[in-house]
C-alpha cells in the first residue's frame, strides 16, 4: 500500500511560495488585474486623486528639484501610468521633476512607459510620496487558531494535498505569541477562533517608511483595528473575479485583511488613519450627480459627468471600496500636517 504524502507548513511560508515563488500568482503574465479589480482598475479618478495628493506633498516639501512617486506593489504599473498621463497638467513644472518608481517582484511588463523605473524594493533616500495600494494584505503571515483548551496553535497547510487541507500544529510562541497578546488576543478563547499574526507586515511597512528621506508614506487596504478584529480571521483566495478557498498552489491570490493600527504603531508616532471614502472626498473625488440642466445645454458633458459620478460612487461606497483604510505616515516635519487629509481650500 502506497504511503500518503504530506508536506505541512505554516501559511506564511506557503503564501510566500504560492504568490512570489517560481510560477507564483504574482509572477504570471496576466498579473493581478486578470483576477480582481482594485481601486486603480475601477476608475481613472483614483490616479487623479493620487496626483492631487502628490501635488500636496510637492507643495509641503517646497517643490524639490526631484519628487519621487513610489508605487509599492505596482502590479503592472497601472497607477503610475495613470498619473503620468495627467502629468502635463500638474502645476509648478511637476511633470519635469517627477521620478516614478514601480516596486514589484514580477518582471517588468512589456511596453511600460520608459520613464518608470522598475525595482524589486523601494529606493532608499527618496523625497516624495510612497503609495502602497493593496500591498500589505499580500505580505505573507502565519495563522493561529485556538484549540479545545483555548491554546492558540499555528495553523499548518498541506502543500502536497493541493487543496488547502489544514491542521493545527504547535502552540504559538516567541514573537508570534507576544504579537497576539498585544494586538489580537486569543489565549483562553473558545475553540476555533483565528487570527493572522501581523508582525511581518509591520516590519515591511516600517522598512518602506524608512526608505523615504522626506515626504508621505500611504498604505491603503481592507483593514481592522484591535477593538473589532474578525473572530475567524480573513484569509481567503481570489481567482478570476471570484472569492475561492485559499489554496497555496499559485492558482489564486492569497490575501488577509490588515491590522492597520499595529502597522501604524510600528512606523512610529505621527500616523493617521482614514477611510478611503474620507480620503478621496478630501482629494476631490465627487460622487454627486451633475445638474440635470446640463443635459440640455451640454448633453455630451452631462453624460461624461454622470459617468464620473458613478465611478466616484464606486470608489467611495462605504459598503465597498470606500471602506478601505488609508494609513498616512508623514516623514519629516514639512509633511506633518498630511497625517489627515482635508479638502483643498
Amino acid at each position: 500500500m502506497a504511503t500518503e504524502k504530506h508536506e505541512w507548513t505554516g501559511w506564511r511560508t506557503a503564501t510566500e511560495r504560492a504568490l512570489y515563488g517560481a510560477g507564483g500568482f504574482y509572477r504570471s503574465a496576466e498579473g493581478p488585474a486578470g483576477h480582481f479589480r482594485t481601486s486603480v482598475h475601477a476608475s481613472p479618478l483614483y490616479a487623479r486623486a493620487v496626483a492631487e495628493l502628490l501635488g500636496r506633498v510637492d507643495e509641503a516639501l517646497g517643490r524639490p528639484a526631484e519628487l519621487a512617486l513610489v508605487d509599492l506593489g505596482a502590479g503592472r504599473g497601472e497607477l503610475l501610468t495613470g498619473v503620468l498621463a495627467l502629468a502635463p497638467g500638474l502645476p509648478h513644472g511637476l511633470a519635469r521633476r517627477l521620478r516614478p518608481y514601480a516596486v514589484e517582484r514580477a518582471e517588468r511588463p512589456a511596453g511600460l512607459d520608459g520613464r518608470i523605473a522598475w525595482l524589486d524594493a523601494p529606493p532608499d533616500g527618496c523625497t516624495g510620496l510612497l503609495f502602497a495600494n493593496e500591498w500589505l494584505d499580500n505580505v505573507p503571515v502565519d495563522v493561529a487558531e485556538t484549540d479545545a483548551d483555548g491554546v492558540p496553535r499555528r495553523v499548518e497547510v498541506d502543500l502536497a494535498a493541493g487543496d488547502g487541507t489544514e491542521r493545527l500544529g504547535a502552540p504559538v510562541d516567541g514573537a508570534d505569541a507576544e504579537w497576539l497578546a498585544r494586538w489580537w488576543p486569543l489565549a483562553g478563547a473558545e475553540a476555533g477562533l483565528r487570527a493572522e499574526i501581523g508582525h511581518p507586515r509591520e516590519a515591511a511597512w516600517a522598512r518602506a517608511v524608512r526608505s523615504l528621506r522626506a515626504g508621505l508614506a500611504v498604505a491603503v487596504d481592507y483593514a481592522h483595528e484591535r477593538a473589532a478584529r474578525p473572530p475567524f480571521g480573513t484569509l481567503t483566495g481570489f481567482r478570476e473575479g471570484r472569492e475561492v478557498r485559499p489554496v497555496p498552489d499559485g492558482s489564486c491570490d492569497l490575501t488577509a485583511h490588515v491590522a492597520m493600527d499595529a502597522c501604524a504603531a510600528a512606523a512610529g508616532p505621527g500616523s493617521g488613519l482614514m477611510t478611503q471614502r474620507e480620503a478621496l472626498r478630501a482629494l476631490g473625488v465627487d460622487a454627486r450627480r451633475p445638474p440635470l440642466a446640463l443635459a440640455s445645454t451640454d448633453p455630451t458633458g452631462y453624460v461624461r459627468a454622470l459617468s464620473a459620478a458613478g465611478e466616484a460612487a464606486e470608489l467611495t461606497d462605504p459598503a465597498g471600496l470606500g471602506a478601505f483604510t488609508w494609513l498616512l505616515h508623514p516623514v519629516g516635519p514639512a509633511c506633518a500636517s498630511l497625517h489627515h487629509l482635508r479638502p483643498a481650500p
